[in-house]
């Protein structure tokens, strides 16, 4: 039966200037039987434009699954437009809120109450807590995605409940100030590598070279980013992958996890790839991308199957990074950037009249340095 089956994937254009976010609509199955997912909104115009897109593209105005990746509003407030405008099956999202009684004593004030601390998070993340008030005015069922779980097809690779609870959310710039940690870790392993690799790395933009990835391997992102929900969807003839703002941390515990508990090496299958984070250099390394997309391979080998989309808006100047774009491209990966456009992604679904094909995004000769 999968033979027949489909799957469209839409990114729509969000945020002015550098600000961009996530508005992503998915349909799969077959003709009479599709499902739709909602994942990430953007702002509040980017939620009008999903609304009018799954009405008009999908022919529905029901969505099986709203799934918000993290609490960053960039993400969270267009859903509130799709749960107000459209009757949805099933909300999944995180509510760090729920959460505050275990994590307690990681805060430095003794003074928070488990009361306190989670109507400060409420406040603080409220484009997604608003999601919350919105699904139980309604009646949707709410449901806290976590690794193992399952959301329709899709498999949610990251975040693992622990490390959620216990190390991210006391992590949440919105959180209070934590306790200092006075255990410190050395890694001479880490330093000899840094040494090995020999490169540079400067603030103006520098010459590119094939064989090397201006990527570093001790980036890191927020807390916030860390915690979106990495969905997997296992069709054998093309599996998908979305990742929201993932950093590196997330990134690894995904593809340890899908090898660990499926025997399923990412690099080796995935046909499709969002771009974490828009393109950021804080998201990725070139181990992550070797794990998750492939090996680099030789400038005359030429593109693969594999496809990748990363959100930016129009005139971003920071998204996406092509230090960033170049390592996915010396990967064999064609990659293509909305920066302002809607663009989609589809296997075994009919063609969209008024679409055009898509050029690529060509490999940079000049890629952003580092401090």
């Amino acid at each position: 039966m999968e033979n027949n089956i489909g799957c469209e994937i839409d990114f729509l254009p969000v945020g002015n200037g550098d600000k961009s976010g996530d508005a992503i609509a998915v349909r799969y199955g077959y003709p009479g039987n599709f499902k739709v997912m909602v994942y990430d909104g953007g702002t509040k115009e980017s939620g009008e434009a999903l609304v009018e897109h799954i009405r008009k593209h999908y022919g529905t105005s029901y969505v099986d699954y709203v799934v918000n990746s993290h609490p960053d509003s960039d993400h969270a407030s267009g859903l509130s437009v799709v749960l107000e405008e459209l009757k949805v099956g099933e909300l999944w999202m995180h509510r760090p809120w729920e959460h505050s009684s275990k994590i307690l004593n990681s805060f430095r004030d003794g003074r928070i109450t488990k009361n306190s601390l989670s109507e400060r998070l409420k406040d603080s993340l409220y484009a997604a807590y608003h999601l919350e008030e919105l699904a139980l005015e309604k009646e949707i069922s709410i449901h806290e995605p976590f690794q193992g779980n399952k959301i329709g097809e899709f498999m949610v690779l990251s975040p693992e409940r622990g490390w959620y609870i216990d190390n991210l959310i006391p992590e949440f710039d919105k959180s209070p100030e934590q306790k200092e940690i006075e255990e410190s870790y050395f890694s001479p392993g880490y330093i000899l590598q840094s040494l090995n690799e020999g490169i540079s790395y400067l603030t103006s933009l520098i010459k590119s070279s094939w064989n090397i990835d201006m990527l570093r391997d001790d980036v890191e992102t927020s807390a916030e980013n860390e915690s979106s929900v990495i969905l997997f969807l296992p069709f054998k003839k093309h599996p998908i992958l979305l990742t929201g703002d993932a950093g590196v941390q997330a990134l690894k515990k995904a593809a340890y996890f899908a090898e660990l508990k499926f025997d399923i090496h990412l690099n080796k299958i995935l046909k499709f790839i969002q771009v974490p984070h828009h393109g950021s250099r804080h998201n990725v390394s070139s181990p992550v991308l070797d794990r998750i997309v492939g090996m680099r391979k030789d400038r005359n080998d030429g593109l693969t199957s594999k496809t990748v989309f990363v959100s930016s808006s129009k005139e971003s100047t920071k998204h996406p990074r092509k230090a960033v774009i170049n390592s996915f491209i010396r990967r064999g990966v064609k990659v293509f950037n909305t920066k302002g456009r809607a663009i989609r992604h589809s296997f075994n679904m009919a063609k969209r009249p008024g679409w055009v094909p898509l050029a690529p995004v060509q490999f940079s000769d000049n890629e952003e340095g580092w401090d």
